[in-house]
Formats: structure tokens, sequence, C-alpha cells
């Protein structure tokens, strides 16, 4: 008996790793802080069109309301309540996204803070985004319900009742994170809270989790809660399908909690990915381009079929979470294309991009003072929607990474070369560096501080290709760069130092 429990857990995590995205895409977006309303409409104008496989949205809980016009990004990560509205939108807005967003072929994964409630600072009223009553002094959450006996703190061992050191595997687990209020989810209750409100976005259609703050909760407790969610929709997914689960796990190898405790569960984000790949791109420490010959496990990083993969996050692109000054974000565009192209051409992992706002930076010491700040708004604090300009990029404030046509491209090129090897690989021993897809797909990287020239085996078949990082194909003609392959698959690559974008990419879906 132990042993069938076992095999149906460990069937269980395997289903649970699987993203189920579907028409041969390959790729998640997050669309932070936006509309329900506006990623609806991305959905149908953009997303499902250029082959993009799934959104991330920020949290639908409902969540504290911090004072006008101090309204952070992080209040979205204080639950009041697991009611389904927020500053995203209403519930029945939020079941329009889905609905919309399925009938196209793009799956939405829901970020679920389930670790704990707001801060025990958070005082008491209704100032929520569904204007529900609660008391963080008193532990009181009507809503849900949940009371003082639903929370860590008789397990707890620091004085503060905080995270203290996070040497201490059980603080780590037991205590608060910043002084968030801190659920005791080995309680069957609590547990079963926390499966009824993802249970009903499951019932709504969703593809699955980013479960947040994943390293705060024992594996073991997280086990319970996934043994009692649903399987997905049958109107959109097959049978049987179970929720992807990709887990917050900042593990860059200097903690007692890793990454791998959390592997039986589901897809494990790899803060080394984003870090190591920043570090390379901005040549520090004597990195080079081409030791990523060996990129993915051969780096340290976690087992392909374990891991979720990205550039930045919305933690670590404002210095939170893990990274630090080697993430390359928006802010650095031209490298940024660089290393998202990098992440989409190459096989290790699930990819997610980063679609972002703009704030005031402000740095001193090294830390920025307007990391706080929240999402493009209005003046009593709702949020703006997003409007999209004639040519096709974001307006008031909103980045949208995700359009940008070298990053866009990029999505359609994992998805022509999905399956196919890593292979043909070149490099001049410093920072360019050229691989390809099979005969699918080559891409040619020049981060060097001179040109690149030269000819290289590509492995497609010959013929003229459009490079869809300085243009794509339109019709029957190339808007950038033509590459011609001749019928030996070898091709001659040309990129100076100096362009807008030091990089080439060719997908067998931009022959001529």
């Amino acid at each position: 008996m132990k042993l069938f429990i076992l095999v149906a857990l460990f069937g269980l995590g395997l289903a649970q790793h699987n993203p189920h995205i579907r028409h041969g895409r390959t790729s998640i977006v997050h669309l932070f802080e936006w509309r329900w309303a506006d990623i609806a409409a991305e959905c149908e104008r953009f997303l499902g069109p250029n082959g993009f496989g799934g959104v991330q949205i920020s949290p639908p809980n409902e969540h504290i309301i911090l004072d006008s016009p101090w309204r952070p990004w992080w209040q979205r990560y204080q639950p009041i309540s697991y009611n389904l509205c927020s500053r995203s939108g209403s519930e029945d807005e939020l079941r329009d996204m889905i609905t919309r967003c399925n009938n196209v072929g793009v799956n939405i994964y829901v970020d679920a803070v389930i670790n704990h409630m707001c801060g025990n600072t958070g005082g008491e009223g209704t100032h929520s985004s569904c204007g529900s009553w609660f008391s963080a002094s008193r532990k009181d959450f009507p809503s849900v319900p949940y009371s003082h006996w639903d929370f860590n703190d008789n397990k707890c061992k620091t004085s503060s009742g905080d995270i203290e050191n996070y040497a201490d595997a059980y603080q780590v687990r037991d205590c608060r994170l910043v002084g968030l209020l801190d659920l005791a989810l080995e309680k069957d209750y609590v547990r079963g809270k926390v499966a009824d409100f993802m249970n009903k976005l499951i019932d709504m259609g969703v593809a699955g989790f980013r479960v947040d703050a994943c390293k705060h909760m024992w594996p073991g407790d997280l086990e319970a809660v996934s043994g009692r969610l649903k399987n997905l929709s049958t109107r959109w997914f097959p049978n049987g399908s179970r929720p992807f689960i990709y887990q917050e796990v900042i593990d860059l190898g200097n903690e007692p909690i890793s990454s791998s405790q959390y592997f039986h569960l589901g897809r494990v984000t790899e803060f080394k990915y984003g870090a190591k790949l920043g570090t390379v791109f901005r040549k520090w420490h004597g990195e080079k381009l081409c030791y990523t010959r060996n990129w993915g496990e051969g780096w340290g990083f976690m087992p392909d079929g374990n891991a979720l993969v990205f550039i930045d996050n919305h933690d670590n692109q404002r210095g939170h979470g893990a990274g630090g000054a080697s993430i390359v974000t928006f802010w650095d565009s031209r490298l940024h294309k660089m290393a998202v192209g990098f992440m989409l051409a190459h096989p290790y992992g699930v990819t997610r991009v980063m679609s972002s706002f703009r704030w005031n930076r402000q740095v001193v010491n090294g830390k920025d003072q307007n990391d706080w700040i929240g999402p493009p708004s209005h003046s009593d604090g709702s949020t703006k929607s997003v409007p999209i300009n004639p040519d096709q990029t974001c307006g008031d404030g909103w980045v949208c990474e995700h359009r940008w046509r070298q990053i866009k491209n990029m999505v359609i090129f994992r998805n022509v070369v999905n399956g196919q090897p890593h292979s043909n690989w070149w490099d001049n021993q410093s920072n360019q560096v050229a691989f390809g897809r099979g005969n699918r797909g080559f891409i040619v990287f020049n981060n060097d501080d001179w040109d690149l020239d030269v000819t290289l085996n590509t492995g497609m078949p010959g013929g003229t290709y459009c490079d869809v990082i300085s243009g794509q194909k339109e019709g029957g003609r190339c808007t950038g760069k033509q590459i011609q392959v001749g019928g030996d698959g070898h091709a001659h690559f040309r990129i100076s130092n100096t362009e807008e974008d030091p990089f080439v990419a060719i997908h067998a879906e931009s022959k001529l």
C-alpha cells in the first residue's frame, strides 16, 4: 500500500510539471499588474496570433489597499481573503478574461499567495480591494474565515516572530516573512481553504499556478494541498490533466532550503539562470559568452525537466529576490533583448518572458528608493489601462517587452524549433557565439567590442531567410536583413558591434 501511495504521488508530481501549452506554443509571458480586461484583449489581438502559450497574472485574491497615493505593487501579495476582486478587476472580469484567452489558445497561470495573509501591522477596517473587514492585529479575517488559531505564531521560536536567520530552515518556514502573518498550512482546515480557493480558479479554466514563497512552506504541506486540487477543466484541456505547478524557491546554493526539496511537486523557478546569464552578457568577473556551450545543467542548474526559467522577474528587476545587479532588465534594453533571445533559442527549461511597467528610479548607495512604486494609476489609485500605440508599443508607462519585435519574434522562433537538439555550436573563444536547433533554426550573437565576420554551418536547408531580429518575413520579402544559406548549409554572417541589436536569428518559417 505504501508503495502504491508513493507511486501515485510521484505520478502526481510529474503531471504537475506539464504546462499544458497548446497549439505548438512554448512560452509564458508575465503581464505584471495588468487589468483583466486588458489581458483579455491582449490575448485576442496579440498573444494568440503571435504564438504565446500562456500568461502569468498577478494575484487575483482580495488584498490590502494602502492609502493613496502610496499604492505599492506589493500590496497584491498581502491577502485579506480569497474573494476574487483585486486592483486588476472583478470576479466577472477575471472569468471573462480566462474564457477569452483560453478560446484563442492562451493559458492562464495564477500567481497564488498561500503562505500568508497581510502584514501584522496592516491595521483593521475595510481598506481592502473588495471592502471586506479584517483585523491584522487580532489575526481575524472573517471573509475566509481565518482566526488566530490558523497562524504559526505558536511555532515560531524567534523573539520578533519574524524570520531572523535564513540558515535556520524552521524559522524560514514557521516564522513571518517580513511581518506577513504566516498561515499554519499544517492544519487541515487551512489546507482546505487554500485548496478551495485554487479549485475555484481551476473550475474557471486556469491551467495552473505560480506558487509564491514556496521556500517558506514545508514541502509536505504543499503536497497535501496539491493532492486536493481538481483536474483541469475539460472544456479546454484533455481529460485527467493536472494543474501546472511552478514554485517560487530562491536557491542560489548558500542556504539549507534547496529547490530540489520541491521537485516532486512541480517545476521550480531557476533563479541562477537570469543571475548567471546577466553576468555573462555584462562580461563581469571574466565571464564570456563562449562559456555557455554547456549552458543549463552543465552550469549547475536544476534538471531541465524541473526548471522554469526567466531573465528577470517582478522582484529582481527591482533589486529584490535574487541575482543582484547582474540581472538584465528593460532598463538595459540592448542587453535584455540579447539575453531573452538567448533564452528563447536555447532548449533548457520552460521559458517565461517579463512584461513590465516603468517607474521613476532613484538609486542611493545601490538601493532604488522607488522600488515600491505600483503600476501606472489614476489619481484615485485605480490601475490605468494599457494603450497600444500605432507602432504596436505600449503607452502610459507600460513597457510591454513582449511586444518588442525582437522578443516577439524569438517567441515564434522557439515554437518553430521546439523539440530540436542544440547543434552546430560555434564560438570565437570570446563573446561571439552561434548555435542551431537541428535543421529548424540558427542564431548568432556578437557581444564583443569588434565586428563579427564569419561563415558558419547553420545545419539549415539552402535558401534565403529573413533575419527575425532586424526585421521579419512579411509576404514574400524581408523587412530586415536577408541571410543566404547555401546548399551545404553554410551562411555568411556579418554583425557590427555597434548595431542596435548585435544578433541574427533565422528559422524554417522565416525562409522566403
